[in-house]
């Protein structure tokens, strides 16, 4: 017995969950504490804090696939370990930078009036943007190819890993920004940056030495298939199955490589095509990305990215104008933490019993049931929502005020400036606004609609993250190996691209007046995108979508669209 356990802790598998707990847990206490930062920096404004937010969302989303082309292009090992240096170096450099900036925040004010200042700030910006995209692409190669090799061809061991990587997920989420946060709040900002910095320099080295350790236990992770067309790829497995040795079949796809390719080693590149490249490799991906049997899958994962009704600053910035202190947020974090682990557990359960594609249909059903009571607290008492009022006046106002941060008499004249005031407060765990004005707390107001909000949002984690599970095991299993970088990489693009239109939604209606709208329309985003996998499962499954399969472990998964013919 004691055996086996050494050897579990000693398994390809054990480390790549040690190594994706680290990883996660320092991507969590940076994403935390960068926001919280440029907050503190920019005097309470949430100005920088947006704009790195939209400079992260539009690079992944214009760099998403030449992201997913490299790692497609190179071996894993290589793919792996140089996005963890990039990542972690870039976030070393960024805690560095910051440090210098709080040490010397007033000389540097007073330097070439100001601009030395926000060229720290932009650069800050661009290299913790650096450190994202090399977070994507860390996440490609390791969640999306690294998992499917090391669990091989046993379906059910790549559903148990995929969710016990997303049960890590949940747990770092909501430690993690809680232990930066103390560090934070006893020490100081400079101490943060200096503790994040530290560990993402041992977190590193640590990281690096998990990553060869699986590599050497996997040998299969150093065998990559060539970029040949999927009907070719089939063609040569079965060529291989019958009339040849595994080695030759080997040598046949090398060779096929090495004769397709050198033509193009003997061509000059012209400047034009090397500047030309990205953008078709830009365009191929999301062309592939089309014709993938998953489409529609994919589309509605992307979908569900449209949404308020999350726990991020918009949601919890309302719940504050709502009454709910920062105690009681905290509190519903850790709920939802709970659910999402639930979810995990009902994906794996759901999974065994009815088989891949209906677990995404039974969860979709479950969380948008849950959403409904979303919907239903906008019309309850207690609920802001007020459709007379204009959601561009406050905009408009502010376009001519010159005080950049005016001063407001009750959270009724400009309610969502408590939002832009009290959530550095609300970081801190308290629920008095920035300026320290007790006065100027929102007052008491009924309970009833933001406690079915919040009820709604917890539950349907459990439907959203197996559903999350289920789509990420179709695209694990349906693309072709070769693509499997590109794809992924279109995905994450479609996401951020979601991600980014709701942030476009709030900012054109910033009011709390508006919310209850914003909840609404998130509704309806849900529903399409659960409407498009009704789409790809009634395509897969045909007559048989709502026949149960009998619990068998060992069943083949029913996750193949008809004419699929990749393999895992």
């Amino acid at each position: 017995r004691l055996g086996s356990v050494v050897a579990y802790f000693m398994s390809a598998k054990f480390l790549l969950y040690l190594g994706h707990a680290l990883s996660t847990w320092g991507d969590r206490m940076w994403h935390f504490a960068v926001s919280v930062f440029l907050v503190e920096l920019y005097g309470n404004s949430l100005l920088l804090t947006a704009v790195y937010g939209l400079v992260v969302a539009g690079s992944v989303l214009l760099l998403g696939a030449i992201i997913g082309d490299w790692v497609d292009k190179n071996s894993r090992l290589k793919v792996a370990q140089t996005s963890l240096v990039v990542q972690n170096a870039s976030v070393i450099l960024c805690g560095i930078i910051l440090m210098i900036i709080f040490l010397f925040k007033t000389q540097l004010l007073t330097l070439y009036h100001g601009w030395l200042l926000t060229m720290c700030y932009i650069l800050v910006i661009t290299i913790a943007n650096i450190a994202n995209l090399a977070s994507t692409a860390t996440a490609i190669t390791i969640q999306r190819d690294w998992i499917v090799v090391v669990a091989g061809e046993d379906r059910s061991k790549l559903a148990d890993m995929n969710a016990t990587i997303r049960r890590i997920d949940q747990l770092t989420n909501i430690l993690a920004p809680m232990a930066v946060g103390q560090i934070m709040t006893f020490g100081s900002p400079m101490i943060g940056c200096g503790f994040i910095s530290g560990w993402n320099l041992m977190s590193m080295c640590v990281e690096y030495l998990l990553l060869w350790k699986v590599y050497q236990k996997t040998p299969t992770l150093a065998l990559k298939s060539a970029k040949v067309e999927e009907s070719e790829l089939k063609q040569l497995n079965v060529k291989k199955e019958s009339d040849m040795k595994p080695a030759e079949g080997v040598q046949l796809i090398v060779e096929k490589d090495v004769t397709a390719f050198e033509p193009q080693q003997e061509k000059e590149i012209s400047c034009a095509a090397r500047i030309a490249e990205p953008f078709i490799t830009f365009r191929d991906g999301w062309v592939a990305y089309y014709n993938q049997p998953v489409f529609l899958a994919g589309m509605g994962l992307a979908f569900l990215y449209m949404t308020v009704l999350g726990f991020d600053c918009i949601t919890t910035g309302y719940a504050y104008t709502q009454g709910l202190s920062g105690s009681v947020l905290s509190l519903l974090m850790g709920a939802s933490a709970v659910t999402g682990i639930m979810g995990t557990v009902a994906f794996t359960w759901l999974r065994r019993k009815c088989g891949l594609v209906r677990t995404g249909l039974i969860s979709g059903v479950a969380q948008f049931a849950c959403l409904v009571l979303c919907a239903i607290s906008v019309f309850m008492p207690g609920s802001p929502l007020d459709l007379t009022v204009s959601p561009f006046a406050d905009i408009s106002a502010r376009l001519f005020e010159s005080e950049p941060l005016p001063t407001i008499a009750s959270p009724e004249d400009k309610p969502e400036m408590v939002f832009a005031t009290g959530m550095p407060s609300l970081l801190n765990g308290s629920t008095t606004p920035a300026n320290g004005d007790p006065e100027m707390s929102p007052e008491p107001v009924p309970l009833i609609s933001v406690s079915l909000l919040f009820a709604g949002v917890i539950a349907a984690r459990v439907g959203l993250w197996s559903f999350d599970l289920t789509v990420t095991q179709l695209l694990q299993e349906n693309v072709v190996e070769s693509e499997r970088g590109i794809i992924n990489g279109v995905q994450n693009s479609m996401n951020y691209l979601l991600d980014l239109l709701h942030f476009i939604m709030v900012i054109l209606a910033p009011n709390p007046e508006a919310f209850g709208l914003l909840v609404l329309i998130s509704v309806s985003f849900v529903a399409m995108g659960h409407i498009m996998y009704f789409r790809f499962a009634q395509k897969s499954l045909g007559k048989q979508l709502f026949v149960c399969c009998t619990p068998d472990p060992k069943a083949v998964s029913d996750s193949s669209p008809p004419g699929n013919t990749s393999t895992v």
